[in-house]
């Protein structure tokens, strides 16, 4: 058994681990909660930053918003540069007091340089992002939010222009802290590999509905919400330099062991490994919805 001790507002929690030879998953380990990337590392992390109230992910206050800031914050997209051109389009649709914009007037206004930390930037995918923008918010007049379940409202918004299930999953994420889907984006895929709960080049473009299958029975097997652990891998890899990744998930046979983050006799830290390895807060819902 191995266990561990969170100390949270000058109180001390404490999980209880099986030992890292122990199976998770038939076939793969838990690892020691302290090496990076190892099935313990990544519960235990998670269980940290979850104290069992509710979790607000919305970025947005409707359905038709959450999916304006998703699509525009998808594939391609760094989240910052997504949330400004979503703040950009929802400030214009207040100002016309309509549930759509044509693709001509969200042309323009995703053609027209962003300020992102103080500098201008370009919004990559303009054109195509508003064809599929100005047809999902004519689509969106047909889907019954509130009559659906997760699954259901995740497969209706995949019937609209331009939302995959990546995307559909992180609008029904974000409106329902929802642990029944999963978004699993480039860093999410990486993170699952390494432990081999995915397949080697694992391709969510054919295989989403299994390989989000493999990640709930992961969440489910470490008793840790899928809504957690997904924000909580796509913070601490999307933090992760180049260069520890690669020292981590290009090794071979390397399971985090080569690069400890806590050796506990002497209270050495590793700060590149400590800072790349801070789990995102808990009280910072606008970057955990934001993971996409």
């Amino acid at each position: 058994m191995q266990q561990v001790i969170a100390g949270i507002d000058g109180h001390y929690r404490f999980l209880d681990l099986p030992g890292p030879e122990a199976e998770i998953m038939p076939g793969i380990q838990w690892g020691a909660f302290e090496h990076i990337l190892s099935p313990a590392f990544w519960v235990s992390q998670s269980w940290m930053q979850d104290d069992g109230s509710e979790i607000d992910f919305t970025l947005t206050q409707s359905l038709r918003e959450e999916v304006i800031t998703c699509l525009l914050g998808g594939h391609g997209a760094p989240a910052e540069v997504g949330l400004a051109a979503s703040a950009r389009v929802l400030d214009a649709l207040a100002s016309q007091g309509s549930g759509h914009l044509s693709q001509a007037r969200l042309e323009a206004l995703l053609l027209e340089p962003l300020t992102v930390k103080g500098r201008p930037v370009r919004y990559r995918f303009a054109r195509q992002r508003a064809k599929y923008l100005a047809g999902a918010l004519v689509g969106l007049d047909d889907i019954d939010e509130a009559n659906l379940t997760d699954v259901e409202l995740r497969d209706a918004l995949c019937g609209l222009p331009g939302i995959g299930p990546k995307t559909a999953s992180w609008i029904v994420r974000n409106r329902r802290a929802s642990d029944e889907v999963a978004i699993l984006d480039v860093h999410i895929i990486r993170a699952c590999e390494h432990m081999t709960v995915f397949p080697a080049g694992s391709d969510p473009a054919r295989h989403y509905l299994d390989l989000e299958s493999r990640f709930l029975e992961f969440c489910s097997a470490g008793s840790v919400r899928a809504s957690v652990v997904d924000a909580v891998m796509w913070h601490t890899m999307r933090s992760m330099g180049r260069k520890l990744l690669a020292s981590l998930i290009d090794t071979p046979n390397c399971n985090g062991e080569a690069l400890p983050l806590l050796s506990w006799g002497d209270q050495q830290c590793q700060d590149q490994a400590a800072t790349a390895t801070v789990a995102i807060s808990a009280a910072d819902p606008a970057v955990r919805a934001a993971a996409g």
